[in-house]
């Protein structure tokens, strides 16, 4: 019979009960209501599963913050100058390598292939020693077995875990595989005579292209692995097809392979051929990345092919991927549309429906109905009001190359920009936001909720403009910020003006530890009726003679971090974005806004796995940003910001979006991402953060000026401009405000340090 699982689950909780437990955690230090609120997600979410009908939960997929750098942990690769803390306190070690203290920078983070999750980047030097120094994994399944589930815990695979680390001294990590593979070894001696009967090895980077040193590691870690008595294998792939590389998957001994049959069904004929008889399939038919219900349509031909070439003894019904990426339960979500919500569904219903598909598989009438009422009710989305709009289509349709193209080039441009500005050298910015503090937060919640009316509202918002404002002209920033009070979040605020979005209540995704998100759903064609950010920033520019900042999110960005439409393709959604964006940037010059910031941080993540793919995304996500940013004139500077992001592969990209002044995330990784700009001299303004926003720690001026004349080595002078490497919404004002001070004082050292050696 077609067994059921998945590949992991998410964290957060219903209410974001693992967000508040790790914020009081960090605020209190004590660590008990943390483990406790944790051991009961994790028990929640395994029932929810087994009732859902998953025969087998995965577990060690929960994380405190990573899973990444769980595994570092988990085998030892800890940096030195946590081992102190980390022996004295567990805990406060491990959130040291996460998010910094004040006395340790955090590990670097990065996106975990083409998702909007962070990971930490584990550290890693030759010579490296591992060795495993707990066993969360056997914990978790012993913890799961007590509540009598079956259960198979998940770890990231050897190759995949040294392919997303990073050396400190330029070495190959994959050089470090012999090193490494022994602490898997122990682990997995560890987990067989517990009696674990399977064990999932997560090695994403087979989607991947690899190099012949990436094959050989592959080959030679399970070999490896094979050669004592261990659980059953399940090597899982996701994100993609094995490619090129399904003759190497489907050769290494392991007991079953899991492939992403969303992403790419085109490789389920070849894997029917090559996958060893012995092998379980674990084929991944619903989308664990997407909130839209499955038409059976397109799975169920996909499950009579492998029934009818393998049975379904062997044949195992999951995700394509971790549901980690989609909110928890679509059943929370009374406020949306009845017809959208039935459209839609969440873990839980991802859940239900490899249940239904199962049972369909194994004879069940009743699933069988069900599923052909599911194909009806999907057919009808395309006559919805608001799915397709013709005036929309139309203004895509009739798009010139002209709508992309800025009046002159980039170096007149600037020079214009510069005397029209008239800025220092070195000028100093902020990304956008400022702290959301709680009384913000909570007039929003009491606006919202009606126990506020609209004046009373709109008050709190110009004193807190005010405030900024003036914080900025005191402390002598050069182009300012109205700091955001307005906005919930950087896509949801302008998809909550859009046509064509909805919204959830509780469809929050993790993003990385405690940071959550709750993406829009993009359900029909995009328009804008009316200005969205004009009015706060005519306000805002009204309180001050320098220039302030608007503030937009990209096309690409909002239609990365959202959940978009399955019935039209990404790009043509993308064209109708921009289109709104570009008016609105129209309508900001018109307001006498002199410098428009376009935040593209999602830009590189939206980049396909295979390099094969990225010319076509480039060419259309470029296209995108610049008729957003295009049409104006040339005194009105465009800004974009991306963060943690790797520009080597897309740096001719970032060129071609034709912005005037780029800001990016570079204090984490102390400068070392503006070795793109080392070989391709780029032709813009550059603002390589130098205030790392997403640790507590508070920078002193000496280290920003150290960073400002690393960047020095890079850049010319009047191309650097000096800024934090994000937005400050998410820090306090007791940490914004001496930072910023810090900030503003190494500009002007450094700038009083370049006038003099010019003299």
């Amino acid at each position: 019979m077609t067994h059921t699982t998945y590949l992991g689950f998410p964290r957060i909780g219903r209410r974001r009960e693992l967000k508040r437990a790790l914020e009081n955690y960090w605020r209190d230090g004590d660590a008990t209501p943390l483990l406790d609120t944790a051991r009961d997600l994790r028990q929640r979410h395994w029932q929810l599963a087994s009732a859902a009908g998953m025969q087998t939960v995965a577990v060690n997929d929960f994380s405190l913050y990573d899973q990444v750098l769980d595994t570092a942990v988990l085998f030892d690769a800890v940096p030195d100058r946590y081992r102190p803390l980390l022996h004295k306190d567990p805990l406060a070690g491990y959130f040291a390598m996460a998010r910094g203290n004040a006395e340790l920078h955090a590990l670097e983070m990065t996106k975990w292939f083409d998702t909007n999750y962070h990971y930490i980047v584990p550290e890693l030097h030759a010579g490296q020693r591992f060795q495993l120094t707990a066993n969360k994994p056997l914990n978790e399944w012993l913890e799961a077995r007590a509540l009598g589930l079956n259960a198979r815990p998940v770890l990231l695979g050897p190759v995949s875990f040294l392919r997303l680390s990073k050396t400190v001294d330029g070495s190959d990590p994959l050089n470090l595989l012999d090193a490494l593979i022994p602490a898997y070894a122990e682990l997995l001696k560890q987990l067989a005579q517990a009696g674990v009967p399977w064990v999932q090895l997560d090695e994403p980077c087979l989607v991947q292209d690899l190099d012949l040193a990436s094959r050989h590691a592959c080959t030679v870690a399970y070999n490896t692995l094979a050669t004592s008595p261990l659980p059953k294998r399940l090597l899982t792939t996701y994100f993609g097809g094995l490619g090129d590389n399904l003759a190497l998957a489907t050769d290494l001994p392991v007991d079953g392979l899991h492939v992403d049959l969303v992403r790419a069904p085109e490789q389920l004929d070849s894997i029917l051929s090559a996958l060893p008889r012995h092998c379980v399939l674990s084929a991944g038919v619903v989308d664990g990345r997407a909130i839209w219900r499955s038409d059976p349509r397109r799975v169920l031909p996909l499950l009579e092919k492998i029934a009818a070439s393998r049975g379904t003894e062997r044949l195992w019904l999951a995700p394509s991927c971790s549901l980690l990426h989609i909110p928890l339960d679509a059943a929370q979500e009374t406020s949306l549309p009845p017809t959208l919500r039935s459209w839609l569904a969440f873990a839980k219903q991802k859940l239900e429906e490899l249940r239904l598909y199962a049972d369909a598989l194994n004879g069940s009438d009743s699933a069988k109905q069900a599923l052909v009422e599911q194909t009806f009710l999907l057919a009808t989305r395309k006559h919805e009001p608001g799915v397709h709009r013709n005036d929309v289509r139309n203004r895509v349709h009739t798009l010139s190359a002209q709508a992309m193209q800025r009046r002159s080039s980039l170096k007149h441009r600037l020079q214009v920009q510069a005397d029209a500005l008239a800025l220092p050298p070195l000028p100093t910015t902020t990304i956008g936001s400022f702290p959301q503090t709680d009384a913000l937060r909570s007039a929003r919640a009491e606006h919202r909720a009606g126990r506020i009316d609209e004046n009373t509202y709109e008050t709190v918002l110009r004193e807190e403009i005010e405030r900024v404002i003036r914080f900025q002209e005191r402390i002598g920033l050069d182009v300012l910020v109205h700091g955001e009070p307005e906005r919930n979040d950087m896509v949801e605020y302008f998809g909550e003006q859009l046509d064509g979005f909805a919204f959830t209540r509780h469809g929050w995704v993790q993003s990385y530890g405690s940071r959550c998100v709750k993406p829009p759903i993009i359900w029909g064609d995009v328009s804008r009726p009316h200005p969205m950010t004009v009015r706060w920033s005519r306000y805002a520019q009204s309180l001050t003679d320098k220039p302030v900042k608007g503030m937009l999110t990209g096309p690409v960005t909002v239609l990365q971090w959202s959940f978009v439409r399955d019935d039209l393709p990404r790009e043509q959604v993308c064209l109708q974005l921009a289109l709104a964006l570009r008016d609105e940037v129209h309508d900001l010059e018109t307001a006498g806004i002199r410098v428009i910031q376009i935040d593209e941080p999602a830009l590189r993540e939206g980049l396909p796995i295979r390099h094969a793919e990225h010319a076509a995304y480039l060419d259309w996500a470029v296209r995108c940003f610049r008729i957003a940013a295009s049409g104006i004139r040339d005194t009105t500077q465009i800004h974009t910001h991306m963060c943690y992001s790797e520009f080597n592969d897309i740096i001719e990209a970032v060129a071609a979006l034709d912005a005037d002044v780029i800001s990016i995330e570079s204090s984490r990784s102390r400068m070392e991402l503006l070795r793109a700009f080392e070989d391709f001299r780029y032709p813009g303004s550059i603002g390589p953060g130098v205030y790392d926003i997403h640790s507590p720690r508070v920078p002193s001026q000496e280290e920003m000026v150290e960073l400002l004349e690393r960047a020095l080595t890079v850049l010319e002078p009047g191309q650097l401009w000096v800024n934090p490497d994000c937005g400050l919404k998410t820090r306090g004002w007791k940490e914004v405000e001496p930072t910023l001070i810090a900030m503003v004082n190494a500009a002007k050292a450094l700038r009083a340090a370049l006038a003099e050696s010019e003299a």
